[in-house]
């Protein structure tokens, strides 16, 4: 009985500290923050059955879309970096101070890459940056299918496609074309070797 009154007494000095400003010391916890957000900035998984990688005009960076629609998606290349750096893009709402681990995987790999909201093109998108090098990035190599999770925006699920290994590894080759088939002459054209 004595422990409930006491209880019951603290309860007001509880609210009237918080009524005075007092504020809590302790860390934002990811899953509150996600809570309390507005609406329009917590998102559900998008369906991606029909998804697709493209390239982007500059051929710098490939482009996870469903057709017609924003990318979702952007492995971006960024060849004047040094080293040369990768940036894995998430295009997603997001607000000024915020962070959160970028958790990707496929091929039998798991990265958690720490990303950060960047403006660029008036949009403000979730962006993890990282050595084109690194080897968190092999997860793009393979056939098998990829999964990425931002907490709050969803997961995007992406089927299997060579494109993503593929633009890695060119990349890292610092733009090269990486393994490109040998051009065979034509029919009647002289090969430049000599004939017997």
């Amino acid at each position: 009985m004595r422990l409930l009154l006491i209880l019951l007494l603290a309860l007001p000095l509880a609210a009237c500290s918080e009524a005075n400003g007092a504020t809590d010391t302790k860390g934002t916890d990811l899953a509150e923050a996600v809570a309390a957000a507005p609406r329009e900035l917590v998102l559900e998984s998008p369906e991606t059955q029909f998804a697709t990688w493209t390239v982007a005009e500059s051929g710098h960076a490939i482009h996870f879309a469903n057709p017609g629609q924003p990318p979702l998606v952007t492995l971006d290349c960024r060849l004047d970096a040094e080293p040369i750096t990768m940036a894995i893009i998430r295009h997603a709402p997001a607000m000024p101070g915020q962070s959160a681990l970028f958790a990707v995987m496929g091929n039998g790999h798991v990265s958690r890459l720490p990303a950060e909201p960047v403006v660029t093109d008036n949009e403000w998108r979730w962006e993890a940056s990282l050595p084109a090098s690194d080897e968190g990035l092999d997860l793009f190599i393979g056939p098998g299918d990829m999964r990425a999770t931002l907490p709050g925006k969803g997961a995007i699920a992406m089927q299997p496609s060579r494109i993503p290994g593929e633009f890695v590894e060119w990349c890292r080759a610092g733009g090269e074309t990486v393994g490109a088939p040998v051009e065979k002459p034509a029919p009647g054209e002289d090969s430049g070797k000599p004939q017997a």
